[in-house]
């Protein structure tokens, strides 16, 4: 419940053991190794140089398998199904693994994927290159004098060109008054094919009138013949294309089949990428690698017993130099670890701050729940994250807190009588009722006030919680000014102003006198920075700032919002399937079940987002913002990652 301590590590390695090393490391996942930049001990040393040139062979053959996995994916049979969206990684033993990683032969496999790729690429243009040709060929099919023989005449010129069929009769006209003669050979969309002769004095003036009427002249160099035979050669030539980019497919298809192995290598020069990287980037002497970097202070014993295995490396325990940004990891229980996914999604908190997650979990919980207040919905989730946690792979942090929020849910929902809306009401079915009954608390739709103000106390008590932990923090790092004029003056402020409206008498009168003690405080000395100008400038604003409280507190009337519309909907629905299963011969009741699935389905997972959103937004908009500040660097060992496998271990 906590931020993990860290522990700055220098780890001195001789070159001949640097890289088995840094495999270990990798192994264990432990050590956040800095580059030169970060490292302080090139600040001490600035002698100090790199360890390595850049791997570029191993980024060229990682570039290389990429792509041939990328090509070799559109013709794997691969069925695309659920479980294969939810554990997208493919699963292997740890001996298969290094069955594929030690065999050589796999780099021919890139080799050949890579010429069939180029050669089905080279055979889709020749095919797009021959389609283009026929179009420009078949509008002159009924030609027959041979093609190099239209510019072969002496005194007179032959165009050939596409003319817009709207403008034939008008070219037709104008033309012949120039000696000239057009005749149409063809047609193509709303274009003729058309030759036009005239003498050769009278070219120019041809070519103006054309060109007036949007002609486009076609040549037909460097082909001979007629277009007849032309465009039988040249269906000829795209039938024998479409034959061998057939076989290259068929070929891929085949190599698709290595596509695994081809997998399992990108994975594993991945991770040699990444050690090289880091090595690369490495301080270092003539004959040594320096690794500086950070542990969690728990894995120190693990790392020393890892280092003391290489007799050429040491590792030593050093101290922070003065304003060094320590990276920050979280640590939790098992109920608030799946909560997490807030805190990280937010920004992980400084070295020196307090991990919100334990926090804001119960919260988080409660206002989703009562965000959805349908205890059938919340069965419903339990269902679908259950499935999800036994197919899915990696971090399941995410679905193990959606599972936390739909038992609450379940419990939201017995409280407040919501079964798929008025469902148990609708069924009339006495001992339903009556269980649902004993269950409940309140009915919002009934008595929609204590929704009302059961939204304002838990909203009203998580900002006071995010007082009293900013207070505390203040009170452990012994800043005794800013917990009294930052906190408790607000405390005790918002309380009896509370206090002062909710009760009558001489207990309201004393707690609203009270209140003007803090308020006084406040003013005067909660900007402690500047002059006395500004700051009674500053105190007054912030004083005024008790508004804004007023403010956060009416924000999580969201709750009430979000839950009635929930249960608005799932009744409308039940309202609707039962008015369908009147209509006769068995189709109301197919329709009604239709709704019911339909409409219930959608109305979940509708308002299970507006309520994951909504309660996310008060966390980060008003419970944060009391304590937290957020902007810490996030602790990233030196670890293997698997992008296209997942290594089962043995149990």
């Amino acid at each position: 419940m906590a931020v993990s301590p860290m522990a700055k590590v220098v780890i001195v390695s001789h070159r001949s053991e640097a890289a088995e090393l840094l495999e270990a490391l990798q192994q264990d996942g432990l050590c956040q190794v800095l580059n030169a930049e970060e490292a302080m001990v090139t600040k001490d040393w600035p002698e100090l140089e790199t360890a390595a040139e850049r791997p570029k062979d191993i980024e060229e053959l990682l570039n290389r398998l990429t792509q041939s996995i990328a090509f070799l994916k559109d013709y794997a049979h691969v069925p695309k199904t659920l479980a294969s969206a939810l554990a997208p990684r493919t699963v292997i033993d740890q001996s298969a693994y290094d069955r594929v990683v030690s065999d050589e032969t796999i780099f021919s496999i890139v080799h050949q994927c890579e010429q069939t790729q180029a050669t089905i690429e080279k055979l889709k243009t020749q095919i797009e290159n021959i389609w283009g040709t026929l179009d420009e060929l078949h509008p002159w099919a009924a030609l027959q004098t041979p093609v190099e023989e239209i510019a072969q005449l002496r005194r007179t010129a032959c165009l050939a060109g596409l003319l817009p069929s709207q403008k034939f009769e008008q070219i037709r006209q104008q033309i012949s008054e120039l000696g000239a003669a057009i005749q149409q050979v063809g047609t193509t969309n709303s274009k003729h094919a058309c030759l036009i002769v005239c003498l050769n004095e009278k070219l120019t003036d041809a070519q103006k009138l054309l060109r007036s009427a949007d002609f486009e002249q076609v040549t037909f160099e460097p082909m001979t013949g007629t277009v007849a035979r032309l465009i039988v050669e040249h269906t000829g030539k795209l039938n024998h294309a479409r034959k061998q980019l057939q076989t290259e497919h068929e070929k891929a298809a085949q190599l698709s089949e290595n596509l695994l192995k081809l997998e399992i290598l990108c994975d594993h020069y991945a991770n040699l990428l990444s050690r090289e990287q880091t090595k690369s980037t490495a301080p270092a002497t003539e004959q040594t690698v320096i690794f500086e970097g950070w542990t969690r202070q728990k894995d120190y014993p693990r790392l020393e017993k890892t280092v003391s295995g290489f007799t050429a490396s040491s590792l030593s325990r050093v101290e922070p130099a003065e304003g060094e940004e320590i990276p920050v990891e979280i640590e939790n229980r098992n109920f608030v670890r799946p909560f997490e996914v807030i805190t990280r999604l937010y920004g992980m908190p400084q070295h020196f701050e307090v991990d919100p997650t334990a926090f804001l979990a119960p919260f988080f919980a409660v206002f989703f729940a009562l965000c959805l207040t349908a205890a059938g919905y919340g069965l419903v989730l339990i269902a679908v994250t259950a499935v999800l946690v036994r197919k899915m792979q990696g971090d399941k942090k995410l679905i193990w807190m959606l599972s936390i929020c739909s038992v609450a849910t379940v419990v939201a929902g017995a409280m407040t009588g919501g079964w798929f809306g008025d469902a148990v009401q609708q069924l009339n079915i006495a001992w339903l009722n009556a269980a649902r009954q004993r269950m409940m608390w309140f009915d919002p739709l009934e008595d929609p006030m204590m929704f009302f103000k059961m939204s304002l106390v838990l909203g009203y008590t998580q900002i006071l919680v995010g007082l009293v932990i900013a207070l505390v923090y203040n009170l452990k790092r012994k800043d005794f000014t800013a917990a009294l004029f930052d906190q408790l003056t607000w405390l005790v402020m918002l309380n009896s102003i509370v206090i002062y409206v909710f009760t009558k008498g001489p207990v309201g009168r004393f707690f609203g006198i009270l209140a003007i003690v803090p308020a006084a405080m406040i003013f005067l000395f909660s900007q402690r920075h500047g002059g006395l100008g500004e700051r009674l400038g500053m105190g007054a604003y912030n004083l005024f700032s008790a508004v804004f409280y007023m403010g956060d507190v009416l924000s999580y009337l969201r709750l009430m919002a979000l839950g009635m519309v929930t249960a608005g909907l799932a009744m409308a629905v039940n309202v609707i399937a039962k008015i369908t299963l009147d209509i006769p011969y068995g189709i109301g009741i197919v329709l009604t079940i239709l709704i019911l699935v339909g409409g219930h389905s959608f109305n979940l997972a509708l308002n299970a987002l507006g309520a994951f959103v909504h309660t996310l937004r008060l966390q980060y908009a008003e419970f944060f913002p009391k304590f937290f500040i957020g902007g810490g660097r996030l602790f990233q060992p030196l670890s293997k990652q698997y992008r296209h496998v997942y290594i089962q271990k043995k149990s």
